[in-house]
């Protein structure tokens, strides 16, 4: 503005103040003009800029970008609809005319445009053609012969692309730290290669992904969640592929080096640069912001986080995750002043029901479902159920964007005698989980949980706030394990003992169902369906556990026509609706009564091995080799049923204390019927050898 009022004294004495305001008019417009047609600076990374449309008729408008090498971004474009004959247009001649292609819109379609406002998507070239192999983008009326708009690509255009940033390497006196080459695969991707990390800085050690700026790694930066979303100290990796997401907003241009950093000793094991010119395609990634109302934030994953504050004897608790509408959040004080512990461990659990917010008091006195043991609830149980208070109180919910934020009050010190008090004179031991909820809406086995100790300070001088905005993504499903089926007229017996559910790829993606963490393995698969035909009489040899004092490892098998199991938790009604096929009989008083518990055979992970990563295996068959079987001493349960023709052609097994632990048993008159109806069915002949406490449980899958 200084140069121009400059000029216009110049002018002065040859101009008219008419021609001189006319002038200024033009230079700014020229100015205007240009700076449009320029990258713009503000706003998230959108690629790179190719330009603005030229725009001829109809109003088409608008910015475009390109993403990567085969697909555009446009910005706030504009278009009437009022074209006849209407598409995306591309091609290599010279400028936009007859000969071209129509590229398709935002949906893959290739009808004629119709009206856009102010409106952001993304186009692909068709058959995998590449923005480098075309000269012009346009809004074309193949009727008419008409361009409305047009933009055109630089011939020495460089689209976006992947690129690599070197490889870690170990440093002298630290762990052994080591990678293949390390993608920048978008402007918040991270992808490293072949990565390997000892986890020799000790037990103790503070091991985190860190980026920050400056000329080298400094205690200076933030820490990135690992491939799972989790902040706690990385464990140990032999030679894997991980891929890693920047925090919250923060992209790659934000950043100028990559660190495996012990925050607690200040040292860097590993690291590499970040150019500050990358040509990257820009992420995916939805970014919510999310406005704290309290004063102090800690974030427990990429997904939750728990805001505090402390106003005379009582304590405010806000959790907020990035949460399905049938999942929980739990947070509390842990079972132990030494360390986190889920064990005896005072929390809440809080959700969003339609319309109803929740925060509900818990205690956990067994790592299982609430159920009865000898008169007494006992395990994942409600405050109210065993005898306690329920002692939070809501306060305010809101479900926004995926978002869950649940805000509730507590005092300090409870009158309840069952709950931990919140002390402020030093850091308490916390627990925290999120996972599903059951029919009943009621917590089942946690999908996501710390390792490590969490400890949170809640009485602090200065307000402590480490807290980034929520992100997600599209969600790249594994495929289920293979679902395996029991198909064999000569298999008269099949033996039932206890393993882990395996995640997402396992029970829960085999049935649909939540987890509560065990699931049936019968004959050595996880809940296989069974094929038994009416007439024939078959025998399950039943180790599910025969303790009654055991609210986790107290697994009668029973048959019943309801697909969900649990038939000891259910109330009288809804006992009354379901129809028991075998495994239960009923006393004089009209109480249900297991008759096939066996001794416990179980299946657990080996030690050090984590079951968050269980969806890491590609099959059951991988996942079922990792497995360690114990098994206690004692003759098996048998549980002896004929089919007849009374019975429903679908019935199910499950544990008659917990749910969601079985899967389908098919009643068929005939079996090669059966094979002509429903297609392809694989015949297994499974034989176990089962063996007494301290040994293993051998199988041959």
């Amino acid at each position: 503005m200084q140069f121009l009022y400059g000029s216009a004294v110049r002018w002065r004495g040859s101009m008219s103040i008419a021609r001189i305001l006319a002038k200024l008019v033009l230079v700014a417009m020229i100015l205007l003009d240009n700076a449009a047609s320029q990258k713009p600076e503000d706003g998230p990374y959108r690629g790179k800029y190719i330009g603005k449309f030229n725009s001829y008729h109809h109003q088409a408008s608008g910015d475009v970008y390109a993403v990567d090498e085969y697909t555009f971004l446009l910005t706030g474009f504009n278009y009437d609809g009022n074209g006849v004959d209407t598409f995306f247009w591309s091609g290599a001649s010279n400028r936009p005319g007859p000969q071209g292609f129509i590229v398709p819109d935002e949906y893959g379609k290739t009808n004629i445009l119709e009206r856009y406002f102010n409106k952001d998507f993304t186009l692909r070239l068709p058959d995998n053609k590449k923005i480098t192999e075309v000269k012009w983008l346009a809004v074309y009326d193949l009727n008419s012969q008409n361009n409305f708009a047009d933009v055109y690509i630089p011939e020495d255009f460089e689209p976006p692309l992947p690129q690599k940033a070197g490889s870690l390497t170990a440093i002298a006196g630290g762990p052994m730290v080591s990678s293949d080459t390390i993608d920048i695969l978008d402007s918040k991707t991270i992808r490293i290669t072949d990565f390997s990390y000892d986890a020799k800085a000790g037990d103790q050690a503070e091991v985190h992904f860190w980026v920050g700026v400056g000329p080298s790694p400094s205690s200076k930066g933030s820490k990135v969640p690992d491939e799972m979303g989790y902040l706690d100290p990385i464990r140990a990796y032999d030679r894997e592929t991980i891929t890693l997401e920047l925090p919250g907003d923060m992209t790659i241009f934000d950043i100028d080096w990559f660190s495996v950093y012990d925050v607690g000793a200040r040292r860097d094991y590993g690291s590499i640069l970040i150019s500050d010119d990358l040509n990257v395609p820009p992420s995916l990634v939805r970014v919510t912001p999310h406005t704290e109302s309290l004063p102090n934030c800690r974030q427990l994953h990429k997904d939750y986080r728990v805001s505090w504050e402390v106003f005379g004897p009582q304590i405010t608790i806000q959790l907020a995750g990035n949460v399905q509408q049938d999942e929980y959040m739990s947070f509390g004080l842990s079972g132990s002043e030494q360390r986190s512990q889920m064990l005896g461990a005072d929390v809440v659990v809080a959700f969003i029901d339609g319309h109803r917010g929740y925060a509900v008091d818990y205690n956990i006195t067994s790592l299982a479902p609430c159920v009865q043991v000898l008169g007494q609830n006992k395990g994942v149980c409600r405050d109210d159920v065993v005898g306690g208070l329920d002692s939070y109180q809501l306060h305010t919910f809101s479900r926004e964007n995926d978002i869950n934020t649940i805000t509730f009050r507590r005092t300090l010190i409870s009158s309840d005698s069952g709950d931990k008090e919140y002390l402020l004179d030093r850091p308490m031991y916390v627990v925290w989980a999120m996972g599903r909820l059951d029919s009943n809406n009621e917590p089942t086995y946690h999908d996501i949980y710390p390792k490590r100790n969490v400890q949170i300070h809640f009485n602090t001088s200065e307000p402590v706030n480490d807290c980034f905005s929520f992100t997600s993504r599209e969600a790249n499903l594994k495929d289920v394990w293979e679902r395996q089926q029991i198909f064999d007229r000569s298999v008269r017996s099949f033996t039932a003992t206890l393993g882990p559910a395996g995640g997402k790829r396992g029970y829960q993606g085999i049935t649909g169902h939540v987890s509560n963490g065990l699931a049936w393995y019968i004959n050595g698969f996880l809940v296989p369906e069974l094929w038994l035909r009416r007439g024939l009489t078959y025998s399950f040899l039943v180790r599910g556990g025969n303790n009654p004092h055991s609210p986790e490892f107290y697994h009668p098998l029973v048959i019943t026509d309801e697909p969900r199991g649990g038939f000891d938790r259910l109330s009288d009604a809804r006992q009354s609706e379901i129809r028991v096929l075998a495994g239960v009989e009923f006393t004089r008083r009209g109480r249900p009564k297991p008759i096939a518990a066996g001794p416990l055979c179980l299946a657990r992970h080996p030690e050090g091995q984590d079951r968050r990563l269980d969806d890491n295996f590609a099959t059951f068959k991988k996942f079922n080799r990792t497995l360690k079987w114990s098994c206690d001493s004692g003759d098996p349960a048998v549980l002896e049923i004929t089919p007849n023709t009374s019975w429903p052609d679908v019935v199910y097994y499950n544990s008659f204390t917990h749910a969601n632990m079985g899967w389908k048993i098919h009643i068929v008159d005939s079996y090669s019927q059966s094979a002509r109806n429903h297609g392809t069915i694989y015949s297994f002949n499974q034989s176990i050898r089962i063996v007494t406490l301290g040994t293993q449980l051998s199988d041959e899958v």
